[in-house]
């Protein structure tokens, strides 16, 4: 999951200079506040040094947006009047994208509180900044002077999309109702906080008994082993509960499992109804049927139409597969406990499936872990991509972070040996912290005056953590962590890259439903002989995986596609369902409605009593746009039969990739970007040949 979360909504938002900011005091020693291509001390992060940056932030905005209105119209440039905001824009990003992850992240609760009231100030302000009625008048003053007219290149096009933001964030409006949609955005922001924090915070556990432990792995019982109580406590992570749900011969453990897991963020149910109501207010205020007909708009597909057209092919190309794939469960299911009613129930479907990859592939989850132990996992996918893209990573000793198991790395070119930025890798799960994977920003490229901004980003996720007897493995499969690195991994990239000299275009500030392609790409490289070879190694022998166990492996990675991308399909009209047609006078609840929805298209059945809907993040964040996903993998995976053809490890091919779709960042038109790649017409049988379809 792609997170960078861009906080200031005005005009888009772009470089970083240096500017005279004599007016206001800057702290001192604050690690949140930072020099020209620096990094941030974060171990010496106090709560104080929070509200202090986020104050001179604030302060330094306002400076600058006084100036800008303030310079006469017949002296607007395009550096006094766009420039100028671009350049605090990016100052103000630099401090809030630091912020926002260590509300996510830190392990100190005050830190964490410090960071969600900072957010709020940071999200309230650009609310206010993103309606003042004073600078959008000194833009549009601007745009029609003869200096906006001379304008050419990238330049032209940021004036340009500024003016079409302004419009869409509703200055054809009156100011009455500007100020009902600053208000809407200022509720909406804190909304969306308490949504993921409802997810993010909770905690269950689940305890067991020997006799409901029978069938896991020795190592697991080990790990889970409570030795005050003599029993065994599952908690809701995926490295706690992945195994259980898989190996566990308790029908009744498994389901009270899923119970804990389905019902995580359940206040949601409350918050949910909130959040879609302000958005729709925010459409109806700016002139629009739904949220959805306002976002598209502005997206690929233009209009609602055009994504439900796009998820009901998918469910119709999808629907044989799926249900070959719920015909072979339900036949181990009445061979396995007798059972022949019809039915797959989520509590079993795991269990299930791993008897069919033992018995139809000889394939042992347990087994094939062996061979991807993180760190050769990581060494692996990183010797891919610096091969693949033309880079070099080296990582820092004893940097200073957040927690003791985050690492740091430096990325150069390595053509030219130029620095290009850094990455952190924050990889096992612990209390209160982000419970998924996702890709944060901490700075954004761009070009200044002193030279080009670095990027700076994190990767989250939250792997096994190796214990004294027994390192990291990772479960490899559709879906699986060795997948979820790549996959993530491919956000970072996709950043770090980056050429662009605007911010707003910068690396991953691509559209919405194009921004998954770059990292969806890199998942492929976990399903190729000649790549996995280069890092699948046992991790006590160090033998390659065997030709034989590779090969079966292969052939069952579209074991479970069929009802994986139904899922896909389910979330993405799930979406579309609550920012487009729901109406909370006279349709049922959101819970009624996701019930339905799985019934439509999903062959299994969900857990009774919990709420899935609850923790679906992705309504906050990707509100009316989970259609991404499955829409960028139609181009993901045509670009990627470019390199099937010329080479998987061509770096050729891979340093063509990088200069014409990584680093171009949000500068040109997704399909434009996809084209000039592939040198034709994007089309979706790529897709269907990866899906096994």
């Amino acid at each position: 999951m792609f997170r960078s979360y861009f906080i200031i909504v005005i005009v888009i938002v772009i470089a970083q200079g240096c500017r005279n900011d004599n007016n206001i005091t800057k702290p001192s020693n604050n690690p949140l506040i930072v020099a020209f291509n620096q990094i941030n001390d974060f171990n010496s992060l106090e709560v104080h040094h929070i509200e202090d940056a986020t104050k001179f932030a604030i302060n330094y905005g306002d400076q600058v947006i006084n100036e800008v209105i303030n310079v006469p119209d017949n002296k607007k440039t395009y550096e006094n009047t766009l420039k100028a905001q671009d350049d605090a824009w990016a100052t103000i990003d630099r401090i809030q994208y630091p912020i926002y992850l260590l509300g996510e992240v830190h392990p100190d609760s005050a830190i964490r509180a410090s960071c969600d009231t900072a957010v709020i100030k940071f999200s309230k302000w650009s609310n206010d900044v993103s309606l003042n009625e004073d600078l959008y008048n000194a833009v549009k003053s601007y745009s029609l002077s003869e200096n906006a007219k001379l304008l050419t290149g990238i330049n032209k096009q940021y004036l340009e999309d500024t003016m079409k933001g302004y419009r869409r964030l509703g200055f054809e409006l009156s100011k009455d109702k500007r100020d009902t949609l600053k208000s809407i955005k200022n509720r909406l922001t804190k909304i969306g906080l308490e949504f993921s924090k409802n997810i993010t915070e909770y905690k269950d556990t689940l305890v067991v008994t020997e006799e409901e432990m029978k069938g896991t792995p020795d190592w697991y019982k080990k790990a889970m082993y409570d030795q005050k109580s003599g029993n065994y406590k599952i908690d809701i992570s995926r490295p706690s509960r992945t195994p259980f749900m898989r190996y566990s011969e308790s029908k009744i453990a498994r389901r009270a499992l899923s119970e804990k897991f389905l019902n995580r963020g359940m206040k949601n149910l409350d918050v949910i109804p909130k959040m879609l109501n302000e958005r729709h207010k925010m459409a109806n205020t700016l002139g629009y049927r739904s949220y959805a007909e306002y976002l598209l708009e502005d997206r690929m597909p233009k209009k609602p139409e055009r994504v439900w057209e796009f998820e009901a092919d998918l469910h119709k190309n999808l629907k044989a597969k799926a249900k070959l794939e719920h015909e072979e469960l339900k036949k181990i299911k009445k061979r396995v406990w007798g059972v022949d009613d019809g039915q797959i129930n989520y509590w079993n479907m795991f269990y299930l499936e791993n008897i069919r990859d033992i018995e139809k592939y000889q394939l042992n989850d347990e087994q094939i872990k062996e061979y991807f132990e993180l760190n050769n996992v990581r060494d692996g996918m990183f010797k891919i991509t610096q091969s693949m893209l033309g880079l070099r990573y080296e990582q820092i000793e004893n940097p200073s972070v957040w927690h003791p198991d985050v690492t740091m790395y430096k990325v150069f070119d390595d053509d030219t040996n130029k620095k290009l930025g850094y990455f952190y890798l924050d990889l096992f799960p612990r209390e209160n912290k982000y419970s998924h994977a996702a890709h944060f920003s901490i700075s954004k490229g761009w070009s200044t005056e002193n030279g080009y901004q670095y990027p700076i980003a994190a990767l989250v996720c939250n792997f096994p953590k190796p214990s004294n007897d027994r390192p990291s493995l990772l479960q490899h499969g559709p879906n699986g962590e060795v997948e979820t690195f790549f996959h993530e991994f491919g956000h970072l990239l996709h950043g770090m890259v980056t050429n662009v000299p605007i911010y707003s275009y910068s690396g991953t500030s691509v559209d919405r439903d194009f921004v998954e392609a770059p990292s969806q790409i890199f998942e492929n490289w976990i399903w190729e002989e000649e790549s996995v070879k280069l890092f699948a190694k046992h991790y006590k022998t160090n033998e390659t995986i065997p030709d034989e166990l590779l090969s079966r492996m292969l052939l069952a990675k579209n074991r479970s596609s069929g009802n994986d991308f139904s899922f896909q399909v389910f979330l993405g009209s799930l979406d579309m369902t609550l920012y487009d047609r729901w109406d909370p006078n006279s349709q049922p609840s959101i819970l009624k409605i996701s019930r339905k929805l799985h019934k439509d298209i999903l062959t299994w059945n969900e857990t009774p009593n919990t709420a899935r809907i609850a923790n679906f993040g992705h309504l906050n964040g990707y509100a009316a746009s989970y259609y991404g996903y499955a829409w960028s993998r139609v181009m993901a995976q045509d670009m990627y039969s470019v390199f099937k053809e010329e080479g998987i490890l061509n770096p050729e091919v891979g340093k063509r990739f990088r200069e014409q779709v990584l680093a171009p960042g949000g500068s040109e038109e997704p399909m434009d970007l996809v084209k000039t790649f592939l040198g034709r017409e994007p089309d979706s049988r790529a897709l269907a040949e990866s899906l096994g379809l």
